[in-house]
């Protein structure tokens, strides 16, 4: 028997409560590993998406949140030539765009950048139409007989 782990597909989503949406946005994230970032759960129906930004200015970074999709870009803005000459680049500074899949209802509630962690703050606002309900069961309703028409004529 074949097992799979289903862990990736959990890596780009945020408040998703159903496994088939998970498996059908599986095949669209192409890029595993640049930048990496953190999904938190910080309370009942809020969360946070931290995404390690090191090298990355504020101006550099774009937040885009569209439909049921947040996506996350950064672009190096051309510089000036430095005099420097670089012998071993191991601080990545290539462009990169990362796409979460949000589930129904959940908004972008704050952006920040800090010590080179983006940290983006995410709730999930259910409106009241949507949310259960608790409805009263009345024990003093009598059940009304009709009469057929049909008894009547007889």
């Amino acid at each position: 028997m074949r097992t799979y782990d289903l862990t990736p597909f959990y890596r780009s989503t945020v408040g998703f409560d159903r496994l088939f949406n998970l498996l059908d946005q599986a095949s669209s994230d192409g890029s595993p590993g640049y930048p990496p970032y953190n999904i938190e759960r910080t309370g009942e129906n809020a969360y946070r998406i931290t995404v390690a930004v090191s090298g990355f200015a504020k101006d550099e970074l774009s937040i885009v949140a569209k439909e049921n999709t947040l996506t996350i870009k950064g672009e190096k803005v051309a510089g000036e030539n430095s005099k420097s000459e670089v012998l071993y680049r191991g601080i990545a500074a290539r462009a990169f765009e990362r796409a979460f899949q949000l589930a129904d209802f959940v908004q972008v509630k704050d952006a920040s950048l800090e010590n080179g962690l983006l940290h983006v703050d995410l709730v999930r606002e259910i409106p009241e139409a949507k949310k259960p309900r608790q409805i009263a069961i009345n024990a003093s309703a009598k059940a009304q007989v009709i009469e057929s028409s049909a008894a009547q004529a007889a």
